[in-house]
């Protein structure tokens, strides 16, 4: 059998059963702008804009959508922005955001095409989620904490269980444990929702300082320096971690390290905003400016390697390294802690 030539857009003769990939250069900027519109809230605020009447809007009310602050909502803007998504233009005291002209015809296509045909895939396959069977158990997980969080209200709790296992169940590889999980994390946002709530006379100064780890995947760095500031600290220090882009599951790599440091099954959470707002010390670790930048927090970025590209004696050195900073770092904030010589 004979295939007959044909030509690419470089010129170059390929046959013509041949598929016409997209390259490389190509695939890579279509990529950065689609990592920009994979975050739930950033999809809401394109909706918003797309039907709202004159096109635009400013930041006050794109921050009625949901219930996370103004600064984190400019930040998921600047972001769609600085790919060129959106144009802003400052009037007075606001800013006013517009889809710009170039990107209206693919966000229609994604609002009214992509998304349809997205739900109708969960719809048509409800193990990606299991979120229709969990229904009855999530109610009743929600009935139970909202007892221990009368300060929230039942309706928030409610969306934060629901919330926190949809936010699991998008990378998750097995459901088996996906409601006990979801249960931990729901636990850990609740608490951290409960400590960043405003309060007359302000933060308690005897509370036990909280830090906030994150990398992209929460598969490795992240959860290896949580784990150490456990160890070392126990209760005296509230310690969470996230990944921007949390994986499946934690680095094979990484679990005996986990598990010499007593971790106690950990797995990859998302990061949200009420984990920054609970924070004191919020520490970035190869995640570029994806967490949101809130005024009162102490924020350092921490170059450490990835474990997952790295061997056996990689990974070793990066908790080596890991343990000096978390050292250094309790040292500054639990002055009296006894910590064993390395």
């Amino acid at each position: 059998m004979t295939t007959t030539d044909t030509t690419d857009t470089t010129g170059a003769s390929m046959p013509r059963n041949e598929s016409h990939a997209i390259g490389t250069e190509a695939a890579g900027a279509v990529a950065t702008t689609l990592k920009a519109l994979a975050e739930p809230l950033r999809l809401r605020m394109l909706s918003f804009l797309a039907t709202a009447p004159a096109g635009e809007a400013c930041v006050c009310d794109l921050a009625e959508l949901t219930d996370v602050s103004q600064p984190t909502v400019s930040h998921h803007l600047k972001v769609l922005r600085d790919v060129g998504v959106l144009a802003s233009e400052r009037r007075g005291t606001w800013v006013w955001y517009r889809i710009t002209p170039g990107y209206k015809s693919a966000v229609s296509t994604l609002l009214e095409s992509f998304a349809p045909a997205a739900l109708g895939a969960l719809r048509a396959h409800p193990h990606l989620t299991g979120l229709e069977d969990a229904d009855a158990a999530l109610d009743r997980l929600a009935v139970d904490l909202a007892s221990t969080h009368p300060d929230l209200g039942a309706d928030v709790v409610l969306r934060t269980v629901r919330e926190s296992y949809t936010a699991l169940a998008r990378s998750a590889t097995v459901s088996a444990h996906l409601l006990t999980l979801a249960e931990r994390f729901a636990r850990q946002r609740l608490a951290d929702l409960s400590r960043g709530a405003p309060r007359d006379g302000g933060t308690d100064p005897a509370a036990a300082p909280q830090v906030l780890f994150v990398c992209v995947a929460n598969a490795g760095r992240s959860q290896l320096a949580a784990a150490l500031v456990r160890h070392y600290a126990g209760d005296r220090v509230v310690v969470r971690s996230a990944g921007s882009t949390p994986a499946a599951d934690v680095h094979p790599a990484v679990r005996p390290e986990l598990a010499a440091l007593g971790a106690d099954e950990p797995f990859p959470k998302p990061l949200t905003d009420d984990a920054v707002r609970a924070a004191d010390v919020v520490v970035t670790m190869g995640c570029g400016d994806v967490c949101p930048v809130l005024p009162g927090k102490r924020y350092e970025d921490w170059l450490v390697g990835d474990p997952a590209l790295a061997s056996p004696a990689g990974v070793a050195a990066i908790r080596d390294e890991l343990d000096t900073r978390v050292r250094a770092l309790l040292a500054d904030l639990l002055p009296g802690l006894d910590l064993p010589t390395p």
